[in-house]
């Protein structure tokens, strides 16, 4: 029996960019091969920052687009919007009923935003236990996460276990799947690649952008003709995602000193294009179906929900609540 994979993504209006891609949208791919895979768009989660009904819409019409693109099969993958499934609120309100207020305390997501002085709402300091609700409900083994997120595992396991102990074993006990092989993917200015930055490159942003943004990664002041580093060089650290093949061509080439930066730059970006373009030209495919992308959703939200419904019948039966059915 396969084990089964939970993950959610957030939609924030924003494109995907390659850190987002080669740190969790290329796994979720890998995995619908091996495993039971479960991915939902997080739209109640975005309450939290998202007042604007339309735009959350088509924000999640536009995310469930880009993981359609680059390789999730709806025939491997349950693809599915998070309040398809309403049995997910009703747990989270349940769960609340055994997490303790200082576990959600310790959230680093609500300890960032009251350090920075930030409003905080119910809803983001009730956040750690609609995720807990999000892996439970599904009955989920695995779920994979970047080392910074790993916290989030362990509440939900937190719970798990407070539950189990209270009301009798119902919940299995998720393992964080936190994949070492990516690394942190480096950003144009050698940071590590993040919007908060401003140093992204997007997945399905228009080529001429794309050819500007890598010409201009910053590299240091060696001159053409000598000898570069290809450990404490970003652009080589992007030729490591997309061009593997040429790396120890290029590794040598680096060493002795007959590549500059900017023919490094132009290789990358053939071999980045060359890469993308099938994912580009799926993406600008789905994105004349949403009619076809709404279907995906909708199909699999009702997977998703006949596992919650089944979920959540064990738990009134546990907790004494409501009638059997």
């Amino acid at each position: 029996m396969r084990k089964r994979v939970l993950s959610g993504v957030k939609p924030s209006g924003e494109q995907a960019h390659i850190g987002n891609y080669f740190g969790a949208m290329r796994q979720f791919v890998e995995l619908q091969e091996t495993h039971e895979n479960f991915i939902f768009v997080a739209d109640y989660h975005a309450l939290t920052t998202i007042h604007d009904g339309e735009a959350l819409r088509q924000y999640t019409l536009e995310i469930a687009t880009e993981h359609l693109a680059v390789g999730l099969d709806p025939e491997k993958t349950v693809l599915f919007r998070q309040s398809d499934v309403p049995e997910v609120a009703e747990l989270a309100w349940v769960l609340g009923c055994v997490t303790p207020h200082g576990l959600l305390e310790r959230a680093h997501a609500f300890k960032d935003a009251r350090a920075k002085g930030l409003e905080v709402n119910a809803g983001l300091f009730n956040y750690p236990v609609l995720m807990a609700a999000d892996i439970l409900i599904y009955k989920s083994h695995l779920v994979p996460v970047g080392q910074d997120q790993k916290q989030h595992i362990e509440i939900t396991r937190d719970i798990a276990e407070k539950f189990n102990r209270t009301f009798g074993k119902v919940f299995i006990v998720p393992q964080a799947l936190i994949s070492e092989e990516t690394g942190v993917i480096l950003g144009l200015d050698g940071r590590k690649m993040s919007k908060s930055y401003g140093n992204t490159i997007m997945l399905f942003e228009p080529e001429e952008s794309i050819y500007k943004k890598v010409m201009r990664i910053v590299t240091d002041s060696t001159p053409l003709g000598h000898p570069l580093n290809p450990d404490k060089c970003t652009v080589f650290a992007f030729h490591r995602l997309f061009n593997p093949e040429g790396l120890e061509e290029l590794r040598q080439r680096y060493l002795e000193g007959s590549i500059g930066y900017a023919e490094a730059k132009k290789w990358l970006f053939e071999k980045m294009m060359e890469k993308l373009r099938p994912l580009r030209e799926r993406w600008a495919e789905l994105r004349r179906q949403p009619e076809y992308v709404e279907q995906v959703l909708r199909e699999g939200g009702e997977k998703a929900r006949a596992v919650a419904r089944e979920t959540m019948r064990e738990v009134r039966q546990a907790v004494g609540v409501g009638g059997l059915r």
